[in-house]
């Protein structure tokens, strides 16, 4: 429809003639329609409260490869025979196992507390309440192995052979 026949369409119309108006149920139905539809929600948009602005955190997958990248895994090598290298023999050390019920040992240097307290629990069959690590001034680490009370540091000594 182009502008010239709207012209000549509203000319032709008489000043005071009525729109022809909708019966009320087609109106009532149009009405019903737009408010089951609903109007289109304007999202806000989020207000940043800083100048940076930070990658949000995605999914990520844990890998599951085709084939294996090894063909053979290494084997351990922190066994329970590298990671207590000697039991001490010297006077404070004795001292230690007659007053304190505590066995001292030479320890592998990359050895924690929990594999050395496995073992000892493995090789001696006993059981230690805790253990006290520290790297002496030629390089070497040291554990105090605890025993529990069950047990008895100068029994243990002797089966190893320090006493």
């Amino acid at each position: 429809i182009n502008a010239e026949y709207m012209g000549l369409l509203f000319a032709a119309m008489p000043r005071n003639a009525a729109v022809p108006a909708k019966p009320a149920a087609a109106k009532a139905k149009a009405t019903a329609k737009v408010a089951k539809a609903g109007t289109p929600i304007k999202h806000k948009r989020k207000i940043r409260t800083s100048v940076t602005f930070r990658r949000p955190n995605t999914l990520k997958l844990d890998r599951s490869p085709m084939y294996a990248r090894k063909s053979v895994l290494k084997p351990n090598k922190m066994d329970q025979y590298r990671i207590l290298r000697v039991p001490l023999t010297t006077e404070p050390a004795m001292k230690k196992i007659e007053d304190t019920n505590t066995l001292v040992f030479l320890v592998d240097l990359a050895a924690t507390k929990g594999q050395i307290k496995n073992a000892v629990q493995g090789m001696y069959r006993i059981k230690t309440a805790k253990i006290n690590t520290l790297i002496r001034p030629d390089g070497k680490k040291k554990a105090y192995v605890k025993l529990t009370s069950d047990f008895d540091a100068l029994d243990i000594a002797n089966k190893i052979g320090i006493l």
